[in-house]
């Protein structure tokens, strides 16, 4: 399963199981206001984590993404790494 589809799968997945509703996940989706709260995003971190062994937000100089086409990024740069 490629990056991305393993992301927006996590992304569905969180949200259905937090009751949440969210938008098409496109890479211009802002992060902020897209159904998720900071709960919905730990475990989808937590999960992308076990899944591909990195956590791209450990590193000092992570700038954060702020759509959804960044987080995507983020992860295919570090699993990269």
């Amino acid at each position: 399963m490629s990056t991305r589809a393993e992301i927006v799968e996590q992304f569905e997945k969180v949200a259905q199981e937090h009751s949440r509703s969210i938008p098409a996940l496109t890479d211009d989706l802002p992060l902020v206001g897209c159904g998720l709260d900071s709960l919905c995003f730990a475990i989808i971190v937590t999960r992308l984590e076990d899944k591909f062994g990195v956590d791209p937000f450990a590193a000092e100089d992570t700038l954060f993404p702020v759509t959804f086409g960044e987080f995507i990024q983020l992860y295919d740069t570090s699993a990269r790494s």
